[in-house]
């Protein structure tokens, strides 16, 4: 799978997988392919009191009890919504989840304003149709539909995107565990095997985009992921997703610790400054997401390595994070400007160190934006 621009999680972690399934030897619900002791421990990692031969490695950096408790739902009869902010890992989770159990994360629904019913239902072959009429063969499942089939977990992303009419056709599918197709004469209910469930994801900051029926609401068990705020959990989330970075890149660039530091220490400056701002006006359009700091350090990362001394910088990080946080113009150019001279500017001065380059960094690419 290396050959993959993005492998899914089952591809990615397949010997480390195949290595719990063989030492597994606790109850299993249903068709799971892991306990969920070893579900758990495949995705928040493992330590010296597990007891085991080998180092399982952290893949989602969070509580423990909503790893837990996602686990517990999955292992029951009602759907999991996982629902938060922006870039605080509820994707990711899903698709861990989802390997661990059913070794296939890819059954996945994306929800948008033109997801229609069919894509949660199943769809026809139309040349077959023409050619044979209408039959099982003639159908094409949707990935929540094969899940169904084959006991495995689906996933909606974004729910709240989609629209009530597509929100509704979930209600049946969570309750009564089956679809009709009543286009056939027979052979017409799918109904699911056991260690079917849903995993959907919604951005907290939706609200009031489609909201929820609360039959709907009924049918999920709901996990709140907050946003990291822990600096060293946050180093941590940050520190992963580059390394994995590099890996794929087959990029040799070292990410010195005081620059971590310093993008660590300015999305937490600018976050505060969100949070005492008087109106949407004097904050930034970014969420200042964990997700979105990984990006400014990537886009530094390959601007450095392609483009510069295949050594990452101040200057590179500073012109990164100004480029990828200017969203509006010139609105969020003077949100930004206002935290270089009101903050910046004096831990430059008594600090020292990268910082006086990344303020100049800062200035020079707000000036070439301007």
């Amino acid at each position: 799978m290396s050959d993959l621009l993005r492998a899914p999680a089952e591809h990615k972690y397949a010997e480390e997988l195949d290595w719990l399934e063989s030492i597994d030897t606790g109850p299993k619900p249903f068709a799971w392919r892991l306990s969920p002791k070893m579900v758990r421990l495949f995705v928040l990692g493992s330590d010296r009191s597990d007891g085991l031969d080998r180092e399982i490695a952290q893949k989602w950096f969070g509580d423990r009890g909503f790893v837990e408790r996602a686990i517990v739902t999955l292992a029951s009869d009602r759907g999991l919504l996982l629902i938060g902010d922006p870039g605080t890992g509820k994707s990711w989770l899903a698709e861990l989840l989802s390997a661990a159990i059913s070794r296939n994360s890819t059954l996945v629904v994306q929800g948008t304003a033109g997801t229609t019913e069919d894509q949660i239902k199943y769809s026809w072959n139309v040349s077959m149709v023409i050619a044979k009429g209408q039959s099982r063969e003639s159908m094409i499942p949707s990935p929540i539909m094969t899940a169904m089939e084959t006991g495995a977990i689906g996933r909606f992303e974004e729910l709240t995107r989609s629209t009530s009419d597509v929100q509704d056709a979930l209600i049946s599918i969570l309750s009564e565990k089956y679809i009709s197709v009543p286009e056939l004469d027979s052979d017409n209910i799918v109904f699911a095997k056991p260690g079917f469930s849903i995993i959907a994801t919604a951005n907290s900051r939706d609200r009031g985009v489609n909201d929820l029926s609360s039959a709907l609401k009924r049918r999920f068990n709901f996990v709140r992921i907050p946003v990291v705020t822990n600096k060293k959990s946050e180093t941590e989330i940050v520190r992963f997703r580059t390394e994995e970075l590099l890996r794929r890149h087959e990029i040799e660039l070292d990410v010195p610790p005081t620059l971590l530091d310093v993008l660590l220490r300015s999305f937490a400056d600018l976050r505060a400054a969100a949070t005492a701002a008087g109106s949407d006006d004097e904050k930034l359009e970014s969420a200042l997401s964990t997700a979105e700091q990984i990006g400014v350090l990537e886009d530094a990362i390959l601007h450095s390595n392609f483009f510069g001394d295949s050594e990452l910088s101040a200057r590179a990080l500073a012109s990164s994070l100004v480029g990828s946080l200017a969203r509006r113009q010139p609105e969020d150019l003077a949100i930004l400007n206002k935290y270089l001279h009101g903050v910046v500017e004096p831990r430059s001065k008594d600090e020292g160190g990268q910082w006086p380059e990344f303020l100049e960094g800062g200035r020079d690419t707000i000036a070439t934006l301007s």
